[in-house]
């Protein structure tokens, strides 16, 4: 009695071609998600300067887009903060985050010192210094 066998083998040049093409999807998906991720990091931040006299932050109002980071830094020669806290404040009304948002909070940043935030939530955030609040040291990021 003879056996008989069936081969159902796939040509080598074929085998070659499907892990050629598989290879290449998947650089290809590689490439695409590191340019996302690079395009979003790459992205500056909004930078909002903390100023001595007067005692200021410049610009005073920024508006940005969910994801954006804003950076404060502090150009001037005393110490200065930027806090949504109403803890912070001497006029808590003067403060605000929209609800179920955490205030951010710099702390106190020497001269040369700077600190970011990433907003992720839409609405108004206004902050103070607390050092100069009652100067007049406000600011506000509208996050749209």
């Amino acid at each position: 009695m003879e056996h008989i066998v069936i081969s159902r083998k796939m040509p080598r040049y074929l085998v070659g071609l499907g892990v050629l093409g598989l290879g290449v999807v998947i650089v290809v998906a590689v490439s695409i998600g590191m340019r996302l991720r690079s395009a979003a990091a790459s992205t500056p931040p909004i930078v909002v300067k903390m100023i001595d006299t007067p005692a200021t932050y410049e610009p005073a109002v920024v508006t940005i887009k969910v994801g954006e980071t804003v950076e404060w830094k502090n150009v001037g020669n005393s110490v200065h903060h930027a806090s949504s806290d109403p803890s912070t404040a001497v006029n808590p009304a003067e403060v605000s985050n929209p609800p179920g948002v955490k205030p951010f909070d710099s702390g106190f940043l020497q001269p040369g010192q700077s600190f970011t935030y990433t907003f992720t939530v839409p609405g108004t955030y206004k902050y103070i210094c607390a050092p100069h609040e009652t100067s007049g040291m406000l600011g506000e990021v509208v996050v749209r």
